[in-house]
């Protein structure tokens, strides 16, 4: 078998509709262009349909196909209409990617119930209610599906000045892994995809000159990630030829940064 045809039977994903949520986004964005290159039809899922439709064109100029579907993530009715739009449009949904996030810097004194709440329901109580949703069709069609939850490396040691989202992300981790194991005889497999250190929107704020050298100093690779480095990894657990084994993984894109501790 040529290498080209061997490298498409592990990792092509046509025929497959990937739903991403956050697909808006920089990284989901970029792991959405990923997925539309490999074949899959994409879903775009965010608030915003001009910053989805940029997107599209540039899946587009790539020869990748999809669309964008408006959905708030905190309303449970809202993902239901989203998997009842996807199924009608494209037939059915295979892969499912959790990206939806927000933060903030605030010191932890300093955090209202109000703002530690909006964090927790966007990004813990949303990738809860939107694994039930797309879960239980998952189930109930019998679709060996796989779900990408996206971690942090907040969630798996503490960092400072993300007090709530590192707590979220934490959670995150452990939900996915509870998932895997109560879904795999299903053949859904669950895992999250952990990036570290990605300069994006949600976490530019608290990433001034100071925290940059320390990010570097502790990166062996001394640099940050580039959002075309979350692909392959992508492609790996969307894939259920290549990915046919992995399942309540743990897959850490970050230079280096958590094998280094001293």
């Amino acid at each position: 078998m040529p290498s080209s045809a061997f490298l498409k039977e592990q990792f092509g994903l046509e025929g497959k509709t990937a739903v991403v949520i956050g697909g808006t986004g920089e990284l989901c964005g970029m792991m959405a262009e990923g997925l539309a290159r490999a074949g899959c039809e994409v879903v775009l899922v965010g608030r915003i349909r001009e910053k989805g439709e940029l997107k599209l064109k540039q899946i587009a100029d790539h020869g990748g196909k999809g669309y964008f579907v408006a959905a708030d993530v905190t309303k449970r009715d809202s993902l239901q209409s989203l998997l009842d739009e996807v199924v009608r449009t494209s037939g059915k949904v295979d892969i499912l990617v959790n990206g939806a996030g927000i933060n903030a810097p605030t010191p932890f004194l300093e955090i209202t119930e109000e703002e530690f709440k909006r964090i927790i329901d966007t990004n813990l109580t949303a990738v809860f209610r939107t694994c039930q949703v797309f879960g239980r069709y998952f189930i109930d069609e019998a679709i060996p599906a796989s779900i990408i939850n996206l971690g942090s490396m907040s969630g798996l040691v503490p960092l400072s000045r993300v007090f709530t989202y590192s707590a979220t992300k934490a959670a995150v981790h452990n939900l996915s892994r509870n998932l895997a194991r109560e879904w795999a005889e299903h053949s859904i497999r669950v895992n999250t995809l952990v990036p570290g250190f990605f300069p994006a929107e949600q976490n530019r704020k608290v990433l001034d000159e100071s925290r940059v050298l320390d990010i570097l100093r502790q990166t062996p690779m001394s640099r940050f990630g580039n959002p075309e480095d979350l692909i392959g990894a992508t492609l790996l657990l969307a894939s259920n030829r290549a990915g046919s084994f992995i399942t309540g993984s743990e897959l850490v894109i970050d230079g280096g940064f958590n094998a280094m501790k001293i």
